[in-house]
């Protein structure tokens, strides 16, 4: 390598070295030795980051530039991590639980779908090129005995289902990058692969299994387990005894591996109070577990064996990664990879925690590919006691929901009310007066009278730089002392905590504008209306701010906000989150005639109690009894 030429390698992360980002490799002197040093000690083990190589003697960068970050490979290379570089970064990625389709879609199919749309919101906010994925579920024997039901074919009963599923996220705007269907012939592609590497690697052999199944679990259950008269207890309905010919995976190899990920890795399972559900799951032992069924037809065929159809987990959880797969690319594993696995978070329900904190890293393991980086089990939203299932018949419709109050009331609510990974109940008493006190009169009347203000006073213009208001003003410091703790509340997915404390913004608004009575200050005219002038940009910058800040939750109402505070649709699709950031409002900006951004839900009473206001609905449906609802 000549001195101070520039060198660039495609390579992955070594252990212990950060997942995404760039880094200088520096040669101490100048020869091709560095390179040779990177090819043998890294290229096995790093890719999808970018490496510079320069020599050191003549490199031109300044060494201030880089984080303090260091890893010694050899007496000759050093690697430093750019903190400016983002070339070849792995995309962030979110997913949602497969959906079974057993049933068109319930409230504990939207609530996770909720969650990782206004996480994947608020990180393409921060820059991160973001793949959120979701999709159904579509094989198995409870489908086939769904579609029978019905007087369908399976395969035209999960078209109707899933497409059930794709309506009610575009009635919640669900905002999803990729929709994955197990019955896609590509997916089945990487199914087959995946259980060759596995079957290769000597992790998959054939035995009788007898014992106790659950059809609804569409699993083998340990009695201890049960309930009485060996009911499941998820679904409270008794477990038929079964004894199968089927293929099993070596799940016990993994045990020391798994304990080993659990122990250094804490991060991994969240909350973390799930953590230890999980590390008692395996310090219990781990068993080998089916991965085919003999007596179900409709599945993917096991390669080894077409009468045999791969177990239902064993397919759909390939399902995250033949999801990152471009249409025009070969569905392969390496590919798959390459587009952008391992998930940065799957967003699962408690019930589901042991598949995707036990059993599929224990199979990643065993196909050598990356683990994803969390898994976060959510809690569930319940109805006299019981989590809500479309297998207990107790489910409320998302989409009546949706009509009656709207995606952005539906999305706030469950949200905000419910701490994300506890459990939680839905009452539409307390819906509704959640959202008329937070959205319409917290947030929208204060927009409203101060946009009132600013009409009757200033012409409807912004009289000085926002930026110009002091930082010692209790309304900005509010705001900028917030908008930090959002922003961790954010990633850490603690949605209701980053609620709250965007609503404490207007709530102190509110506070500020009684306080201060501009109205009073204009009609004394000179420095008062001056000040009274400032107070109102004041407001309007913080409301600008909660906007922003509450979009990944609200996104039609924040940009109903900022239409009334004089921007464009464009201007609202093109924010990031430095647009939190205290001074965006204009001297001379002009604001548009003041409109209410959140209507306020009306509640009518008639002899069967109450109801909402008819001219506020655009459909009305069979009355719903207030339920609680979970994950599927």
């Amino acid at each position: 390598m000549m001195s101070g030429s520039l060198h660039i390698l495609q390579l992955p992360c070594l252990p212990g070295l950060p997942s995404r980002g760039s880094f200088t490799i520096c040669s101490t002197r100048r020869s091709n030795k560095a390179i040779n040093a990177i090819s043998a000690a890294l290229l096995k083990n790093l890719t999808g980051v970018r490496f510079r190589v320069e020599d050191a003697k003549h490199c031109k960068t300044s060494q201030t530039s880089f984080a303090s970050f260091r890893a010694q490979c050899s007496n000759e290379v050093s690697i430093e991590r750019s903190t400016v570089e983002t070339v070849g970064k792995k995309p962030f990625v979110i997913t949602t639980p497969l959906y079974y389709v057993n049933a068109p879609p319930h409230m504990g199919s939207a609530y996770p779908t909720i969650a990782a749309d206004a996480l994947s919101r608020f990180q393409r906010l921060q820059g991160e090129k973001v793949i959120f994925v979701t999709g159904t579920d579509e094989h198995g024997e409870k489908i086939a005995l769904s579609a029978a039901a019905k007087g369908r074919v399976p395969k035209e009963h999960c078209d109707i289902i899933s497409e059930d599923y794709q309506s009610l996220w575009k009635d919640l705007d669900i905002n999803y990058d990729r929709f994955i269907r197990t019955t896609d012939s590509r997916h089945e592609k990487i199914v087959d692969e995946f259980y060759q590497r596995v079957h290769d690697k000597g992790d998959i052999y054939r035995a009788d299994y007898e014992g106790l199944y659950c059809i609804n679990c569409e699993e083998f259950k340990e009695e201890k387990d049960l309930l009485e008269d060996h009911c499941c207890p998820v679904h409270r309905k008794p477990c038929e005894f079964r004894k199968e010919d089927n293929f099993f995976f070596a799940l016990s190899k993994y045990q020391k591996e798994l304990e080993a990920l659990l122990s250094s890795d804490l991060e991994f399972v969240q909350p973390s109070f799930r953590m230890n559900e999980v590390i008692g799951w395996v310090k219990d032992g781990l068993r080998d577990f089916s991965i085919s069924r003999a007596a179900v037809e409709w599945g993917i065929p096991v390669p080894t064996d077409s009468k045999q159809t791969i177990y239902v987990w064993f397919d759909a959880l390939l399902g995250y990664i033949s999801a990152l797969l471009p249409e025009d690319v070969e569905p392969t594993l390496d590919n798959a990879f390459s587009a952008g696995w391992p998930a940065s978070v799957h967003i699962i329900g408690k019930d589901i925690l042991r598949f995707h904190a036990v059993y599929w890293p224990g199979m990643l393991l065993s196909a050598g590919l990356p683990l994803p980086k969390m898994v976060f089990g959510h809690g569930f939203l319940t109805k006299d006691g019981l989590k809500m299932g479309k297998s207990l018949g107790n489910t409320i419709e998302p989409k009546d929901l949706v009509s009656r109050f709207g995606s952005d009331a539906v999305r706030y609510y469950f949200l905000k009310e419910i701490e994300f990974g506890r459990d939680g109940d839905y009452s539409e008493d307390r819906f509704i007066n959640i959202v008329n006190a937070n959205l319409a009169n917290t947030i929208g009347n204060l927009l409203n009278r101060t946009l009132g203000l600013l009409k009757k006073n200033c012409d409807s213009t912004i009289g000085i730089d926002s930026l110009s208001v002091s930082s010692d003003n209790p309304i900005r410091r509010v705001a900028s002392e917030a908008i930090a703790a959002v922003k961790e509340d954010f990633t850490c997915l603690r949605f209701s905590s980053a609620c709250e404390k965007i609503l404490s913004i207007a709530t102190s608004g509110n506070v500020y504008l009684d306080e201060r009575a501009p109205w009073s200050l204009f009609k004394r005219g000179g420095s008062d209306a001056a000040e009274a002038a400032q107070d109102l940009v004041t407001i309007l910058e913080a409301v600008r701010i909660v906007a922003v800040a509450l979009s990944p939750v609200t996104p039609q109402l924040s940009e109903k906000i900022y239409l009334q505070l004089g921007y464009s649709n464009s201007d609202f699709m093109s924010l990031s989150w430095e647009d939190t950031r205290w001074g965006a409002l204009k001297e001379g900006q002009k604001m548009p005639e003041g409109q209410p951004v959140f209507k306020k839900i009306e509640i009518q009473m008639d002899a069967d109690g109450p109801k909402e206001n008819p001219s506020q609905k655009k459909k009305k449906k069979n009355k719903l009894v207030p339920q609680s609802v979970s994950q599927v």
